[in-house]
């Protein structure tokens, strides 16, 4: 085992980590902007390494002071959590040319998996479902224009590169094409230094299920269930429980072993989540596969027993995994509650300031990963994501009950949240009877617009 990682990252996936090291007995190395200085992680990491001013080019992406900053400090590893450089595969690269061990999946593994158009077509070798579209990315509006008739309307183009909701374009006829490839290439171009885009066939209200994978060096695979993230708001996750309501044994069994497969096929090893999208039909096909802890990894936690982030850890320090496929038991049900500081009455407007007064819910079955406290000012350069609030029951019913009052309870006052949204979503009825799609929080917002 380790005796000390660097933690390149900030807020509540830094104090989850640290929490996970802590347990190990491996000392921890936070590093944080000038605007965490009062960072939790910051304070309660074993020490604490400024890299840079707020914006996240001179700090959190900033490889080299990254780099750096674990040479000084003598951390063996890094562990980069999610977002950031976490699934940066020139990143993984350099951890190795430096001696240092990049807590996650090998930087080829990221090269091959990050670029989503080239993942498909490694899916679609692998015998796993791929959505009809492009084999890769398109090179010109004509070539797109073939793929979507062949595909037929409507189709989303979306960038190779992309993660986040960001990059993506709904295209329902011919008309719109090249207006809105040219609008996906920019944001592409903008947000990931990379305009590639690739076309595939819009699946009309599907829903968004991902399978959890672990993998060692040895070749040893499970897949831990499946997580249903389909009440989305323009791409971006809000709500995410474990099982899914729509997915019965059988077919976990199917999706699962197409996870494997696909892993296998990859050399992959670490935590790794492959998304697919599962239409009315109960046929599933590939998405995309994130190459790191996912933000809603807990519930999968909650529902397995198994501590994915020491997990992560263990693996990357060469050891087996703990448990073996015939060990993975669903045990009830939990949901997760993103809770970010914004207001949704003003188009989910970001709201920074410092928290005046805070209480956060406990009791059975109730769970917060987060990085705030009372007298903490949220800044306005990173996520809007202050804490994640999780409920775990006995089955979908009492864990929905027990997020219900532990919403109620929570208090955050000095600026805006989302938690009175949280508990309207979760008392709708169609939420409750586990009838909703991926468009249903769009959907929801829409009518509540015009009401």
């Amino acid at each position: 085992m380790f005796r000390k990682v660097l933690i390149a990252n900030r807020g509540e996936i830094a104090v989850r980590i640290i929490r996970a090291c802590r347990e190990l007995g491996v000392r921890c190395v936070a590093v944080y902007s000038t605007a965490d200085r009062n960072s939790l992680h910051a304070q309660i990491a074993d020490e604490a390494v400024c890299i840079g001013p707020p914006a996240t080019k001179d700090s959190y992406l900033n490889m080299n002071a990254i780099i750096q900053a674990a040479l000084n400090c003598g951390a063996e590893a890094i562990h980069p959590g999610f977002g950031f450089l976490s699934e940066n595969a020139e990143f993984a690269r350099l951890c190795e040319e430096y001696g240092i061990v990049f807590i996650g999946p090998s930087y080829n593994s990221i090269e091959m998996l990050g670029n989503k158009a080239a993942a498909k077509e490694t899916m679609k070798n692998a015998g796993v479902p791929v959505i009809p579209g492009s084999e890769g990315a398109v090179s010109s509006v004509e070539e797109a224009r073939e793929i979507a008739e062949k595909a037929g309307y409507p189709i989303l183009v979306k960038a190779s590169a992309g993660g986040g909701g960001r990059g993506i374009r709904r295209v329902d006829n011919p008309e719109e094409l090249e207006a809105q490839m040219e609008s996906a290439q920019r944001e592409a171009k903008n947000y990931f230094g990379d305009d590639a885009v690739y076309i595939e066939k819009f699946l009309i209200n599907p829903h968004h299920v991902e399978i959890q994978l672990l993998a060692d060096k040895m070749g040893n695979y499970v897949y831990l269930g499946e997580r249903d993230c389909s009440m989305q708001r323009r791409n971006q996750k809000v709500i995410e429980e474990c099982p899914s309501p729509i997915v019965n044994d059988e077919l976990r069994k199917k999706m699962g072993e197409a996870a494997v497969t696909a892993a296998k096929q990859c050399g992959y090893y670490n935590a790794g989540t492959i998304e697919f999208l599962v239409d009315e039909n109960r046929d599933f096909y590939f998405m995309e596969m994130n190459t790191r802890i996912q933000v809603e990894h807990p519930i999968t936690e909650e529902v397995t027993g198994v501590d994915l982030v020491k997990s992560q850890i263990e693996i990357a320090a060469d050891m087996p995994l703990s448990v073996k496929q015939e060990d993975i038991k669903l045990n009830g049900h939990a949901i997760e509650c993103r809770i970010n500081a914004e207001n949704p009455e003003l188009d989910f407007r970001p709201s920074p300031g410092t928290i005046t007064a805070l209480y956060m819910p406990g009791g059975p079955g109730i769970r917060i990963d987060g990085a705030v406290y009372q007298g903490y000012t949220i800044t306005p350069y990173y996520d809007s994501m202050i804490s994640k609030l999780i409920a775990h029951g006995s089955d979908r019913d009492d864990a929905i009950r027990k997020m219900k009052w532990a919403l109620s309870e929570f208090i955050v006052d000095g600026v805006d949240t989302n938690i009175d949204f949280h508990l309207e979503i979760i008392k709708q009825t169609d939420f409750r009877n586990g009838i909703y799609d991926i468009g249903f929080l769009n959907r929801y917002m829409e009518k509540h617009k015009k009401n």
